[in-house]
């Protein structure tokens, strides 16, 4: 029986609401769907655990044993998901269809741009395609939150378009980060942003394995070390903005009934946009719905905005940067598009609407 796509729930208990919610005047915003620890927190530590979904938490929780005493449950990601727009989202509090960056890469006049990356083809773009006007909303509604992460991303392009006008406060060891936000705390900052990419990192690279359970031991313990520099009527509330499947060796050339058919290809390989030749969209959406209908969900761009998968509202700006069709599996395979390879085959992937991949857990802790 083929798994029904999980929803992503804008309007509830999503990443997306979790920032403009902690940042609401005392009051002024329903924390009800949050975790009781953290419910009434003066000081939130939120720490984002890079591609650790609800369910891969769940089947591990033996490794993660501090995660796995927290409050708390499932909640959804945005889609696609993927990290470029999820942490976006997470930052700034918008749906993908308003902050723009929909993709892990996504078309922009008439190219495609990597936006982890910021570059296309042509190699580095961050002055063809500026940072700040291709996502121009402040994050953490425009307050200067503290960004506890690592510094090798502080002067990224992919930072100055989801953390432009935070406080970055760069760590080079993991060991430095759970240090630095008890400094914070202890200098009455009342949210604190920390970020931790491991999971992800070895979940792609080696699967889930013995690689895998010692990286969540790893994270665990930052978990642990973060938890113990609360002080009172401090929280820490712990989430993420993907989760993973492991595809393996299981890549997919399009076929050539549909490849003739496209210009371009972007998103990446478990939300691939099919971008059609001039006139060609109706018949792109029909072959690949004939080829793969039955191991992904084949949508046209208007059905998934109709839908809104991107959120309720998508400018014309931002349509434009999806392609004509999407293939989102719903078994474990991955679309190949040579133009998105990197320097390792990727055994864990990311970007459908599985409940895999879009469940992602909400805990907290409260001394």
């Amino acid at each position: 029986m083929i798994e029904q796509p999980i929803f992503p729930e804008y309007a509830g208990a999503n990443v997306r609401a979790i920032v403009p919610t902690l940042l609401a005047p005392n009051g002024a915003a329903d924390r009800s769907w949050m975790p009781a620890a953290v419910r009434e927190a003066r000081q939130v530590v939120v720490l984002v655990l890079d591609g650790l979904g609800w369910e891969q938490f769940g089947d591990h929780r033996d490794q993660m044993p501090t995660l796995a005493t927290f409050d708390g449950g499932p909640i959804t990601t945005v889609a696609p998901s993927t990290t470029a727009t999820a942490l976006t989202s997470i930052t700034t509090g918008l749906t993908p269809g308003e902050h723009g960056l929909v993709g892990y890469r996504m078309e922009i006049g008439g190219e495609i741009l990597n936006v982890l990356r910021w570059a296309t083809a042509a190699g580095d773009a961050r002055r063809k395609h500026e940072p700040s006007r291709l996502q121009p909303f402040a994050p953490f509604m425009g307050q200067p939150v503290p960004v506890v992460t690592k510094a090798d991303f502080e002067r990224t392009a992919f930072t100055e378009a989801h953390l432009r006008g935070g406080r970055l406060v760069g760590w080079r060891a993991a060991s430095s980060l759970a240090i630095t936000v008890g400094e914070l705390l202890r200098a009455g900052e009342p949210l604190i942003y920390a970020y931790y990419d491991g999971i992800d990192k070895i979940a792609h690279e080696r699967g889930f394995g013995a690689y895998y359970e010692a990286e969540l031991r790893s994270a665990d313990d930052v978990v642990e070390q973060v938890r113990a520099q609360l002080i009172d009527d401090a929280a820490l509330l712990v989430t993420a903005d993907h989760g993973q499947v492991d595809v393996g060796p299981n890549d997919v050339d399009l076929a050539d009934d549909v490849s003739k058919l496209i210009r371009n290809l972007s998103g990446e390989g478990r939300f691939r946009w099919l971008h059609a030749r001039p006139g060609a969209a109706a018949d792109v959406l029909a072959a690949a719905t004939a080829v793969y209908g039955d191991v992904a969900w084949v949508m046209s761009r208007q059905e998934l905005i109709d839908g809104g998968w991107f959120g309720p509202v998508v400018s014309p700006p931002v349509a434009a940067r999806f392609g004509d069709v999407a293939l989102m599996p719903h078994v474990p395979i991955s679309f190949v598009d040579s133009a998105d390879s990197g320097p390792y085959p990727l055994v864990c992937r990311h970007g459908s609407l599985t409940s895999a991949e879009m469940l992602v857990p909400m805990l907290a802790y409260a001394p």
